[in-house]
C-alpha cells in the first residue's frame, strides 16, 4: 500500500509505543478503528447517493423532453 514492509511497521509501532506509552495504545487503536469505520460508512453513503443520482438522470431527461 505505502511500500511499508514488516520491518518498517515494527519500527513505527515501537516509536508510537515510546511516544504514547503502553497505557494509551488501546485508546489510540480504538480511535483509529472507529475513524476507519466511519470513513468506510461515509464512502458507502457517497456511492449510494451517486448511484441514485445516476439512476434518476434518465428520468429527468425524459421529463425535460415532455
Amino acid at each position: 500500500m505505502f511500500g511499508l514492509g514488516a520491518p518498517e511497521l515494527i519500527i513505527v509501532l515501537v516509536i508510537v509505543l515510546v511516544i504514547f506509552g503502553p497505557s494509551r495504545l488501546p485508546e489510540i487503536g480504538r480511535a483509529i478503528g472507529s475513524g476507519i469505520r466511519e470513513l468506510k460508512q461515509a464512502s458507502q453513503e457517497v456511492e449510494e447517493v451517486t448511484q441514485i443520482e445516476e439512476d434518476e438522470e434518465p428520468e429527468k431527461a425524459e421529463e425535460d423532453l415532455n
